[in-house]
């Protein structure tokens, strides 16, 4: 029996409520922009490209070891599974995943660009179509209830591929991970790819791509602020800047001014000097030690390990405590 038509929960932030973030932001010191707005049309499309760059072995790394492992995974989850996932982007890892359960009941994909949603809620449907499509357009960080699949699932799944986990700090990273763990229930399961702590020439190159698709990305971001919510960026004036911080284990993303420039947004200035930043992301590379103390501190155990050749990659299995 097919699975019915999909049926979008829509909660994108407005205008009002990226001007709030963005002042907010820019207010801070060290001044800062969310990186959940990298992702309109042209940014989910500009970050695709970005995981096919030479440089970046992150989604090749993450791609084989799904290939190599899911059956595994699989084979826990069980049966009749509705799996739920953040930051779905391009569906691309979805689909293995999907492939490998057995009977899979529904899918929930949480993502804030709509067209990048859309787009794979149709591709999947058309190649899994006994699985509930249940799209939620929205801040995953800020979820709202999840749409409730018309089958019984024997558990959920929350998948979190894509080191996104790694861009968000501390105690908002365990928010997230406990998040999780009070919508999967009891019985639940999460499987979150986290990038590993390794040489990091390698890994300022990923974030670097001699393409400049990186920085195009990054940039980006101020070309759709001006957009949408009339700020002035020029951006000609900024630069991207990604370096690794060594000590806490982190790519750090930056816009630097490249010379002093006024920018306004919501009716605020904020002035600029030459060389000054604005932190636009992290991206933390965890050991596993620390991995599994931000999952305790979340009520969760790491019930599954598997790390790409090289640790180049790895994938956990949550479950809770």
């Amino acid at each position: 029996m097919a699975a019915p038509e999909p049926t979008l929960v829509d909660r994108r932030p407005g205008p009002a409520e990226i001007t709030a973030d963005v002042l907010a932001g820019l207010s801070m010191r060290p001044r800062s922009l969310p990186s959940k707005y990298f992702y309109d049309a042209r940014g989910s499309t500009l970050f695709e490209a970005i995981t096919r760059q030479p440089e970046y072995y992150l989604t090749g790394a993450e791609h084989a070891l799904l290939r190599a492992t899911l059956p595994r995974i699989a084979a826990r989850v069980g049966p009749q599974a509705r799996v739920v996932e953040y930051g779905s982007g391009s569906g691309r890892k979805t689909g293995l995943l999907l492939r490998a359960l057995d009977d899979a009941v529904a899918y929930t994909p949480v993502e804030i660009s709509r067209t990048a949603l859309l787009d794979s809620v149709r591709a999947l449907a058309g190649d899994f179509p006994t699985v509930e499509m249940l799209p939620v357009c929205a801040d995953f960080t800020v979820l709202p209830p999840l749409p409730a699949p018309r089958r019984a699932a024997g558990r959920t799944l929350f998948f979190f591929p894509g080191s996104t986990l790694g861009n968000f700090t501390g105690r908002a990273a365990v928010a997230l991970l406990e998040g999780m763990r009070a919508a999967m229930a009891p019985q639940g399961m999460a499987l979150i790819g986290i990038d590993l702590d390794k040489d990091p020439a390698t890994i300022e190159a990923a974030y670097n791509d001699a393409a400049g698709v990186t920085a195009a990305f990054t940039l980006n971001l101020l070309a759709r602020l001006n957009r949408e919510i009339g700020s002035d960026f020029d951006l000609s004036g900024f630069a991207h800047r990604a370096r690794y911080a060594r000590a806490a284990q982190r790519i750090e993303t930056c816009l630097v001014s490249q010379r002093a420039q006024r920018v306004h947004v919501g009716g605020q200035a904020f002035d600029f000097v030459r060389g000054q930043a604005i932190r636009v992301e992290y991206s933390h590379k965890y050991d596993d030690a620390g991995f599994a103390a931000m999952a305790s501190a979340a009520g969760l155990r790491v019930s599954g390990a598997w790390d790409a050749p090289r640790r180049m990659f790895g994938l956990r299995l949550l479950q809770p405590l």
